[in-house]
């Protein structure tokens, strides 16, 4: 399986979300792919927001070796799942993908039982709420594909 978690431009909420999903899925023993990307090229090349990684490293977690990348068209043939944070970002990434694609594009909270939308904290400041909100998703995520072959 291989899961790519997206959001507007990868320095605060998809790498949030895939540092903590890649340290839960360690622990847990599953052989999952994570990455994660963002719609937009503001930030390619860089590590997640200071930040985010601070209220990161608060709970154990370290995602320093991250760096911004974009969604690319390769990404849906390559993933089997596309996990947007937000509708905005899933528009977009629907709007990019190919014909060809055989990816599975849905929003990350949806995909964990949730509703809604995972907030943006480079506008809001609310790192630990969404770090809060991407733990419990993450680890609904986990349990959806421990079970699932599928998405």
């Amino acid at each position: 399986m291989r899961v790519l978690l997206l959001c507007l431009g990868n320095i605060c909420r998809s790498p949030t979300a895939h540092g903590v999903l890649r340290a839960m899925a360690r622990e847990r023993g599953m052989t999952v792919e994570f990455d994660s990307a963002g719609t937009g090229d503001w930030h390619l090349g860089s590590p997640p927001d200071h930040r985010t990684l601070a209220a990161a490293r608060k709970r154990g977690y370290d995602f320093s070796d991250l760096r911004a990348r974009q969604l690319t068209r390769a990404d849906f043939t390559h993933f089997n799942l596309i996990l947007a944070m937000d509708a905005a970002n899933l528009r977009d990434a629907r709007a990019l993908a190919p014909e060809t694609s055989t990816a599975h594009l849905t929003r990350f909270l949806e995909y964990a039982g949730l509703e809604g939308d995972v907030p943006d904290p480079y506008f809001t400041g609310s790192f630990d709420a969404v770090l809060d909100l991407i733990e419990r998703s993450s680890i609904a995520t986990l349990d959806r594909l421990s079970r699932d072959d599928l998405p």
